[in-house]
This record gives structure tokens, sequence and C-alpha cells, in this order.
């Protein structure tokens, strides 16, 4: 019998998303004949059933292109924004998956959407994720689609940022996605030659990354290069945003929403503005002009790499294979250069940190790189 499938996109876009859907959508239909059918901008499209038909025309002309075709929110299933109130409508998106008569659905997405589908599969439903997120900080993959193409992109920044600092004397902070992991700053310093790397899961210490800064200026070079993740901060600023997280997890499992959310306030402000005040520091301390630049969402934009077209093309005739096999409640994982198919429940709630035994990192120290520690 002919099986329908419904995709859907959600979390932050990325690089590879569209090559993922055809490679969905024509192992489906061309292979195994299956109709499949998409649901616009995430869980909210399918909440609002508003579809789109995921055919051969549709899916032409797709792989190189960047985003996604179906458009993307980032909707919690069980705290949905309706008008300013906040509701459950994980029902609702099971009805409508019914409606369809889909025998699954796929998400393309980070950890935020496999929470999303893992309480849909709770639900009853049949879902398969796919992992997607330029932070590379899915569990249980090797690697996520779209981190290819930003480490690209992020890496030819740092080296175009170079002339600049040399031709100035001066130090350029330049900050690089990645809230909670630094996968993509670790990979782009090393690739793009940034003299300090500076990441969440080492929390440094002014002093190391000044003296650093000043070893290489007393040596005659006169312009450093700090990259620097989003979530990187001080060791003092690190301990801080542990206890506040302690804080907001005793509120939440005592059902205190108050005390939660004003925990979640003072993580948040926890996280802004590091990078800015660590340019003001490194000038003060160093006596060099300090520069930042901010990449931004030009790190998530643009055509995927070959890379990442290869991995997502790889992952989502995966998916149809595993859909063709009746094999559910699991994310296609990449593992080496073919996949597997991991239980949802081993995925949800986990994110891959960079281990601190991870090679890159005896390789940046082995080259003088400073981590800050």
């Amino acid at each position: 019998m002919t099986k329908y499938v419904g995709v859907l996109t959600a979390g932050g876009d990325s690089p590879g998303l569209n090559a993922a859907l055809r490679g969905i959508g024509k192992a489906a239909l061309g292979h195994y004949h299956m109709q499949v059918l998409g649901f616009r901008d995430g869980f909210r499209g399918l909440m609002e059933n508003r579809t789109m038909a995921l055919d051969g025309a549709t899916l032409s002309g797709i792989l190189t292109i960047g985003g996604t075709i179906l458009g993307t929110s980032r909707d919690k299933l069980h705290r949905m924004d309706l008008g300013g109130r906040q509701m459950d409508m994980t029902d609702v998106i099971v009805d409508n998956y019914a409606k369809h008569h889909l025998d699954v659905l796929v998400c393309l997405g980070g950890g935020g959407t496999i929470k999303n589908a893992f309480r849909l599969a709770q639900k009853g439903m049949h879902v398969i994720t796919l992992p997607k997120t330029i932070d590379n900080d899915v569990a249980m993959t090797d690697v996520t689609f779209g981190f290819d193409t930003a480490l690209g992109v992020a890496t030819e920044a740092i080296d175009r940022l170079h002339s600049t600092a040399h031709s100035h004397h001066r130090i350029v902070v330049v900050e690089i996605m990645g809230h909670r992991t630094g996968w993509l700053t670790l990979g782009a310093g090393i690739a793009g030659g940034a003299d300090v790397i500076l990441i969440p899961e080492i929390p440094y210490t002014l002093e190391r990354v000044t003296e650093a800064i000043l070893r290489r200026s007393r040596g005659g070079k006169g312009f450093s290069i700090v990259a620097v993740a989003e979530g990187a901060m001080p060791a003092e600023d690190a301990a801080a945003l542990r206890m506040a997280e302690e804080r907001r997890g005793q509120a939440e499992r005592k059902g205190d929403r108050q005390h939660a959310k004003a925990a979640l306030v003072e993580l948040a402000t926890g996280q802004v503005g590091h990078t800015i005040r660590l340019a003001k520091q490194l000038e003060m301390h160093t006596g060099l002009e300090s520069r930042v630049t901010i990449l931004g969402y030009l790190q998530r934009g643009g055509a995927p790499s070959a890379a990442d077209r290869l991995l997502a093309t790889r992952l989502g005739t995966a998916c149809a294979t595993l859909i063709d096999s009746d094999v559910y409640g699991v994310m296609v994982a990449a593992r080496g250069e073919d996949t597997e198919p991991v239980p949802l429940e081993k995925v949800v709630g986990k994110r891959k940190m960079v281990p601190l035994d991870h090679p890159w990192f005896q390789s940046a120290r082995l080259v003088g790189t400073c981590l800050g520690d």
C-alpha cells in the first residue's frame, strides 16, 4: 500500500535543509512510490494545517538553495504562542496527523525539534528526525548538516579579518555562533589561524588571554585575532551561570514558576555582552586598539557546501529507506560514511559538547593557540 509521508523543517534555518528535503522526497516518490506532503513553517504549519505538496516539480532545482522552501519556526508544542497566550497544541497536531492519513512525520531540526518529535512519538505518532544545526551539537550523530557550510563561512571571515588586523595593528575579536557549544568556533579558529580561541567548554581568564596577546606583541606581531563563541565567558561568570541554572532547575522541580522565570531572566542577562566587554578589556590591558566583528546570521545563510549537500542527501535517502522498512521513533544519524537509526529516547534532551580530550584541542595548543585556560 502507498505510504503517506509528512515533512517539516523546524528551528533555525540551516544550509542543507532543501538538499535533505530533496533526498527524502525523490527517494520516497521515485523509488518507494510514496506520497509526500510538506507542512509550512514547522510545527506551527502542522498545527494550522498549512500544507505544500512535495512533488517532482517542487523538489526540482532546490539542491543548491540555502534556507528551506517549507519555512520554519521555533514553536514548542506544549507552549505555543497563540495571540499572546501559551497553549498546549499537541493534541491538535496529533489530530491533523490523523486527518491527513499520514504513516510518518519527518522532522528536520536540532535539539528543540527532537524534543517536539519525541512528545509526538509518546502520543503514538510515527516520527523520524534528521539532525540539522550549524552548531553541530546534536547528540549521537557524527555531524549535523549545516555545520560544514557555516564552518567555511566563519573560516573565510577570519581569513579576511587577518589583513585588516595586520594593517592597523589591532586586536580583532570575531564572534561566532555557539551559545552552548564551541564546535564552530574551535573549527573555524583553527582553520583560520586565530591566535586565541574561546569557547563555552573552557571558561577563560582575562589574564591568560592578555598574556598571549602581549607575548605576540613582544615577538614583533602587533595584531591578534580572537575567535570567541557567543556562549564563551570568563570563569567567574560561568560559575554564576551554573548557579542560576541550578536555581532554575530547583524552582521547576518544585513547580515554582515565578522563581523559575526569574532564573531564566538571570540566565539570559548573564549571556549578553561578553564579546564587547572582552574587546574593551583587552584594549585596556594591552594598549592595542580592539575591534569587534559579529558574524551573526551570515553563518546560516547561502548555498550549502558540497559536503553538506552530500550529507543531507545521504540522511534524506536513508530516511526514506527506514520508512519503507517501518522503522520509526528514530533519528537518522551519520556514522562515518554510513547512517544509523538511533532511538529518540537516546537523543532527546542531550547536547554534544566538544570533549576536552578532542584532537582539535591538542592541535590548537601545539600550534600555539591560546584557549584562555
